[in-house]
């Protein structure tokens, strides 16, 4: 498995990459929601780095949007859960940043136990998510790359 930057040739497949995770971890999204979110994701692509985790076909399996010490978004292809590709990309933005921080949704229990599992740990939460939804935050950090 590789960690590189993106090609914006790929922002299709990165896409459906999202789309995939978010079928499988996010089930208290309403489906407007999803869609605005899904806008927001692309619009992402002109803003923000974005590194992908790559199989020996240089195909992607995951992503992350990294942006000063912070990631925005971590997601790992359905069909490639449970391979270290999520593990892979937090080493990777680590390395780049040891005082990471990130927010996850409080009610995608399966990311809270990932970034815990990972050494992460609360540091404050959210009643609303950063546009004004109703999806509860939890801010999690990893100080000094503990």
């Amino acid at each position: 498995m590789k960690i590189r930057m993106s090609r914006l040739a790929e922002a299709p497949e990165i896409i459906q990459i999202w789309k995939s995770s978010v079928d499988a971890t996010h089930d208290f999204l309403t489906a407007h929601d999803r869609q605005e979110i899904e806008k927001e994701v692309v619009g992402f692509f002109s803003e923000t780095p974005v590194w992908v985790a790559t199989n020996q076909d240089d195909q992607p399996l995951g992503f992350m949007f990294l942006h000063d010490g912070h990631l925005e978004a971590l997601f790992v292809d359905a069909s490639a859960r449970g391979l270290g590709v999520g593990k892979r990309l937090i080493s990777h933005a680590l390395a780049l940043h040891p005082d990471l921080s990130v927010d996850v949704n409080e009610q995608n229990q399966q990311a809270v136990g990932f970034y815990q599992h990972m050494g992460f740990q609360v540091s404050g939460r959210s009643e609303l998510d950063n546009q004004g939804r109703p999806y509860p935050l939890l801010h999690l950090s990893k100080a000094n790359g503990m």
